[in-house]
């Protein structure tokens, strides 16, 4: 088989290589405090036989870290008090670092590990930095990473546990971002930021392949989830299950994309703001507990909304308040504690049920573990 990266506008094509992230055309036209354009995304040209993963990376690269085949739980309690009995719970907590951005780091890593790159660098809210330094151990490879004063301790203490470079902003998630680009910029580091580097969304494509699986050995045929809900900050992981479900209709294992729901925090909802309008438009500062999806531009934005556009999915919009009960409410109900970013989803789910059929296969994608920022979760137990 033969790889390439496509932009998903305009449709130029480019080699996979060091130094390459978006489409040269379309990234010019880039606008300030607007979502990236000329994102690329990762396209092959031949037949793929296996019945695997086709990712544009070989097995030797990946470092030895067991990143992904995370289980698909069977939540017995929750499903009879919701009257939902086919609800699951993709539960990405089980990754190496506690976190869904493994998937991401993984081939990140597995790339920078065949090319001979010696440093990686990117900007986070917390998880993104801790799943790379901790990939970025096992494979030997130097990591930097620029985060947000404001996360949680957790995930700086994760950062320096794994011997990473932790660089501290004082500033947003949007503001690290731009100090990281201007680092790889300087010192030739290869960029992992989500988004830019089109391998984080190529990555999160994988717990679709695992969805469609685990849901057919628990059903017996091979089938998409009625409904997925997705915490969404960036926008990559969902364009990340979107590229999944795409690969796997095209490679005829499943006949249709699931409907997608977009679970925001309410005080940072761009995509849901922009799923309503039709566009972006100027950028609103984000208040959330959730800071994982916590954002005010998506950097991946306008590819997530096109993703959405196409295949009919919708946005959900959920208060701190709602996130949190939800949080407590998963926890006690299933014993899966999951981060407030994560309990959006359930939020989502929680706040919509009433409009889905109950013999729906519904998915809920738990990116990250609740140990990650227990001061929020302390907050949770206050509203019990």
């Amino acid at each position: 088989m033969k790889w390439f990266y496509r932009c998903a506008v305009c449709g130029n094509t480019y080699d996979i290589e060091p130094g390459r992230y978006l489409c040269d055309r379309c990234s010019a036209a880039q606008k300030p405090l607007r979502p990236l354009e000329g994102i690329l995304e990762t396209e092959w040209d031949g037949e793929f036989a296996s019945d695997g993963i086709p990712l544009p990376v070989e097995p030797i690269w990946f470092p030895p870290i067991p990143v992904g085949n995370t289980p698909l739980w069977e939540p017995a309690r929750l499903r009879s008090a919701l009257g939902f009995p086919r609800l699951y719970l993709k539960d990405d907590t089980c990754n190496p670092t506690g976190s869904y951005k493994d998937r991401a780091s993984y081939l990140v890593a597995a790339f920078a590990a065949r090319h001979g790159v010696k440093e990686i660098a990117l900007a986070s809210t917390g998880n993104a930095a801790s799943s790379m330094a901790g990939v970025g151990a096992a494979a030997g490879i130097a990591v930097t990473v620029f985060l947000p004063s404001s996360a949680p301790p957790a995930k700086r203490i994760q950062v320096l546990q794994y011997g990473a470079q932790l660089r501290q902003v004082d500033g947003t998630y949007d503001v690290a971002f731009d100090r990281s680009l201007e680092y790889t910029a300087r010192g030739g580091a290869l960029s992992r930021n989500t988004a830019y580097n089109p391998l984080t969304i190529e990555g999160k494509k994988t717990v679709a392949y695992e969805i469609a699986a685990q849901l057919a050995s628990h059903d017996g045929v091979a089938v998409a989830p009625d409904h997925l809900f997705v915490p969404v900050g960036d926008g990559v992981i969902l364009a990340g299950v979107y590229r999944g479900f795409e690969n796997l209709v095209r490679l005829g294992r499943l006949d249709r994309v699931p409907t997608v729901w977009a679970c925001q925090a309410d005080g940072s909802n761009a995509i849901a703001r922009a799923l309503a309008a039709g566009e972006f438009t100027d950028p609103v500062a984000s208040t959330t507990i959730a800071d994982s999806i916590s954002v005010d531009v998506p950097r991946n934005g306008t590819h997530a909304l096109a993703k959405l556009q196409k295949y009919g999915g919708r946005a959900i919009s959920v208060s701190d308040r709602e996130i949190l009960e939800a949080q407590r409410r998963l926890s006690a109900a299933s014993g899966l504690f999951a981060e407030p970013s994560s309990s959006a989803a359930f939020a989502g789910f929680l706040k919509v049920r009433d409009s889905i059929d109950r013999e729906s296969r519904v998915v809920l994608l738990i990116t990250g573990s609740g140990l990650k920022d227990t001061a929020n979760a302390a907050r949770a137990l206050e509203l019990a």
